[in-house]
């Protein structure tokens, strides 16, 4: 058999999967801590354990588990406007704007809108017109909404759109602690790799979810996220 026969479907989606989280896709993560640098200089976070306990709890209750429930929601919305829906660009603008309001402070939000339009923008790059609508593209969709339309235009479909959501989310955020605790790289990977069942099973559990029936209890994220800006100096923007 020819090489070129041998790659099926599933492979091919698997590759688009891996572009979609991988570390080198530009759209800004590596600048964002989300709360983390607050934890570093409040001396709350020094450990990979502290940092485990930290993001298992957001995996399990965090604003992130909200967005990540949502990618169904938004991916609908997509695919309805896409097959002539006019009722469904209203939609996916009003599920991403209650998404971004989940998100108490205000570098969060500018966190999510610059990655969400730079995500849009490489897509539309890359990938040629986003996607055929019957009405112009969108504009200021916030990361959640954005990613929904990258796994719209790279054909991936639930649950493995919210295990990457989940997983790309987890790696920005241990390398950010890499950076910011004495966290070396292997055990950065380590943790991943340790993180790894509890993102299989979020992401199960989130991809049957509505998100308006969930809620975030990540009070501490939220605290600190808003005490981010009133550092002295600072080396991520949120």
């Amino acid at each position: 058999m020819a090489p070129e026969t041998m790659a099926t479907t599933t492979d091919a989606a698997l590759l688009r999967l891996f572009q979609l989280v991988s570390p080198a896709l530009p759209v800004g993560a590596f600048s964002y801590s989300e709360g983390l640098e607050v934890l570093q200089h409040q001396g709350r976070l020094g450990t990979a354990a502290e940092l485990q306990q930290w993001l298992e709890a957001e995996l399990q209750r965090g604003a992130v588990t909200l967005e990540a429930a949502a990618l169904a929601a938004l991916g609908a919305c997509i695919a309805r406007w896409r097959g002539g829906d006019t009722t469904a660009q209203t939609a996916l603008a009003e599920l991403d704007a209650w998404l971004l309001a989940q998100r108490e402070a205000a570098e969060l939000r500018a966190q999510q809108r610059q990655m969400g339009q730079s995500l849009l923008q490489l897509l539309a790059e890359v990938t040629g017109p986003l996607l055929p609508l019957p009405a112009p593209a969108p504009v200021g969709l916030a990361w959640p909404a954005a990613f929904a339309w990258a796994g719209a235009c790279l054909e991936l479909g639930s649950p493995v759109l919210e295990q990457a959501y989940l997983y790309g989310w987890t790696a920005n955020q241990i390398s950010a602690a890499v950076r910011l605790v004495p966290l070396g790289p292997t055990e950065g990977q380590r943790l991943q790799l340790a993180l790894s069942p509890l993102i299989a099973q979020r992401a199960q559990e989130l991809a049957q979810a509505h998100p308006r029936s969930l809620w975030s209890s990540g009070v501490g994220a939220g605290l600190v996220q808003l005490q981010h800006s009133e550092l002295y100096s600072r080396l991520f923007r949120s």
